[in-house]
């Protein structure tokens, strides 16, 4: 069974994070809210959320997630433990999701230069060097993008997808009504 790691830093974006842990733990995989300060921790939008465990360098996931939010992902862009770890997943060619100002984290992390990604309009800047699309969600091997909160359900099937579970995706998405407003 896969295991997901979703990144958590006061102010975090709620609809980020939670919709893609939901839809994990739909699919019955492992899926931790990881602290990278306090076990409760803050959205962008006053929402206290308790996380499932605090962080550590040495954690092993299959994939792992940076929600936007502000100034959730400046947390966890200016938190050397989180650049270390991401540029061991990558490294390692583990998957690696970052949907909104995530991103940015992939750029200090400097994991982005000839890469197709993504972003929430205006943070282009902070990812360096990539071919940067203007597309809801950006598959580039072991790199998932996509732009924010509104996007973030389809985020969230395409990491199921790339994590090997496509069959779960339909299930997933027509039990939660998806296709009904994506026609």
């Amino acid at each position: 069974m896969k295991k997901v790691c979703i990144l958590l830093a006061d102010g975090f974006e709620e609809i980020e994070a939670l919709t893609v842990s939901d839809i994990m733990r739909r699919a019955n995989l492992t899926c931790d809210l990881v602290s990278i300060g306090e076990k409760q921790v803050e959205s962008s939008h006053g929402v206290v959320v308790q996380a499932d465990k605090f962080f550590d360098e040495d954690m092993e996931y299959d994939l792992v997630v940076i929600p936007g939010g502000i100034p959730g992902a400046t947390n966890l862009r200016d938190d050397e433990r989180v650049i270390k770890f991401i540029k061991r997943q990558n490294k390692e060619g583990k998957l690696i999701g970052a949907i909104c100002a995530g991103p940015i984290v992939l750029g200090k992390a400097e994991i982005t230069e000839g890469r197709n990604m993504t972003s929430y309009p205006g943070y282009e800047d902070e990812m360096p060097n990539c071919e940067y699309l203007e597309e809801e969600v950006v598959v580039d091997g072991n790199i998932i993008t996509s732009r924010g909160p509104a996007t973030a359900m389809a985020f969230s099937y395409k990491l199921l997808e790339k994590l090997g579970y496509e069959n779960k995706v339909e299930a997933i998405s027509s039990g939660m009504l998806y296709k009904m407003f994506i026609q």
